[in-house]
Parts: structure tokens; C-alpha cells; sequence
């Protein structure tokens, strides 16, 4: 992934720190990266049973539902580049499509947690050629809770 992601822009990185990262395997970039995940959730802990009253109250549409929507309104999901497993830490891209143009733009993301979902969704907002009016997603955590919701 860093090749991708360094090809294209998105990702710079020294011969040391990118030999290094090539070479890690996941669960130690898990570990690494567990107080970064802390300090990207602004230093809380997650909270259990948070999300419930959040899905209840955030409507999830289809595409079947937009009924020919004008262009600045998106839907947002992420891809993941695990390979064969879905264990352990990998990258994963938050794509999001303009649902009347087609226009989708894609950001990389270390993890799933709020913090960096926030980042990722601001960071495509200026990617698009015109400012966006709504962002809709799935019932994913990652969007559903009350960090990104707000």
C-alpha cells in the first residue's frame, strides 16, 4: 500500500521509515498504533451501547431512495486492502461517490476510529470540485457514532 498511496501523492516517506514499515507485520503496527487511536478519539476510551441511540436516530437511505438527487451529496464507505484476512491492522480507503455525478474521491485511512474518519471526510471535502451538502453512509461504527455524526 505505501507504494500506492506514495505514487499518488498521499504518502511521504524517508528509505528508513519506509523499509521499516514494509518490513512490520501487523500486529506490531497495532501495537504501535494503540495510543494513537486514544489521543485521535481525544483521549476517551470507547463507550459501550453509545452507538444504539445513534442508529436510531440517523436515517440510512439506499440509492433506491435519493430519487434523482442534484449533485454535492455522497456516499461515504470504506475499502479495505487486508488481502485474504480481515485480522489485524491494515490501510483502508474512504471512498466517496457524488451520487448524481459519479465523482468519487479516495482517502487513505491508518484506522476506523472517529478521530480519523472526521479527518479523511473534511480532507475529500476539498478534493471535490464543489462543496458538498451531504455526506450519508451506512451503519458502519466507524460513521455511526456520535463523534462523526456530529
Amino acid at each position: 500500500m505505501p507504494p500506492a498511496l506514495e505514487r499518488h501523492g498521499r504518502l511521504e516517506l524517508d528509505a528508513a521509515l519506509r523499509g521499516k514499515l514494509l518490513t512490520m507485520s501487523p500486529a506490531t503496527m497495532d501495537r504501535l498504533l494503540a495510543e494513537v487511536r486514544v489521543v485521535a478519539r481525544g483521549g476517551q476510551r470507547r463507550r459501550a451501547g453509545m452507538s444504539s441511540a445513534v442508529r436510531r436516530s440517523v436515517p440510512v437511505r439506499t440509492f433506491g431512495d435519493w430519487n434523482d438527487p442534484p449533485p454535492r451529496y455522497v456516499e461515504v464507505d470504506f475499502a479495505a486492502h487486508s488481502g485474504t484476512s480481515s485480522s489485524g491492522s491494515f490501510v483502508q480507503t474512504m471512498v466517496l461517490t457524488d451520487i448524481a455525478t459519479g465523482w468519487t474521491e479516495c482517502v487513505p485511512v491508518r484506522t476506523r476510529d472517529s478521530g480519523n474518519v472526521i479527518v479523511a471526510i473534511k480532507q475529500a471535502r476539498s478534493f471535490f470540485p464543489f462543496p458538498l451538502l451531504g455526506v450519508d453512509f451506512d451503519n458502519d461504527s466507524a460513521f455511526m457514532n456520535e463523534f462523526v455524526v456530529s
